[in-house]
């Protein structure tokens, strides 16, 4: 974090917005019995394991969590990855999730192991939406839409009892 960075939401805020983005999941899933959380490493995966402390303390949803790994400023040169097997995915509701969404580029490569097999059903969410998107890719569950300019930068912190969104 710069040191002239803005405080946009803090850690009751970040808090609060996890709950109801959970909230919506659930609706969304109710008729489901399992589904998975698949974050984007890092702070996406941290997102992710929020995300189903809050949804295990509201449903009886068994929920499943998947780190999908890639190089976030060159996804077209790396290869995506799952930590695991993809059969097990088979036939499952899936959230994809990341800290922010600015030109979509991220989850849309991230994408790419999931539509190689049947699932339910896919949805996107972040914590942040910037608007800035190139590709075809829409967020399902925003927690908080800022929009900006594409020289300033967000920065989702996600450490321990420490959650904020900054502006610099």
């Amino acid at each position: 974090m710069t040191a002239n960075a803005t405080l946009i939401l803090d850690t009751k805020q970040v808090r609060q917005k996890i709950k109801r983005i959970a909230y919506q999941i659930y609706e969304d899933n109710a008729t489901e019995t399992e589904m998975v959380l698949a974050g984007i490493h890092d702070r996406g995966y941290t997102f992710a394991q929020l995300l189903q402390s809050e949804l295990q303390a509201i449903s009886p949803l068994k929920i499943q969590l998947v780190r999908v790994d890639l190089e976030k400023f060159a996804p077209v040169q790396s290869q995506v990855s799952l930590d695991c097997g993809t059969a097990f995915l088979n036939d499952k509701s899936i959230v994809l999730l990341d800290d922010v969404l600015n030109t979509g580029r991220t989850l849309a490569h991230a994408l790419y192991p999931f539509l190689q097999i049947p699932v339910r059903k896919i949805r996107v969410g972040v914590i942040v939406n910037r608007s800035h998107t190139l590709f075809p890719v829409a967020a399902d569950y925003v927690g908080y839409a800022l929009v900006t300019t594409i020289q300033e930068h967000i920065e989702v912190l996600l450490e321990n009892d420490r959650l904020a969104v900054y502006l610099s």
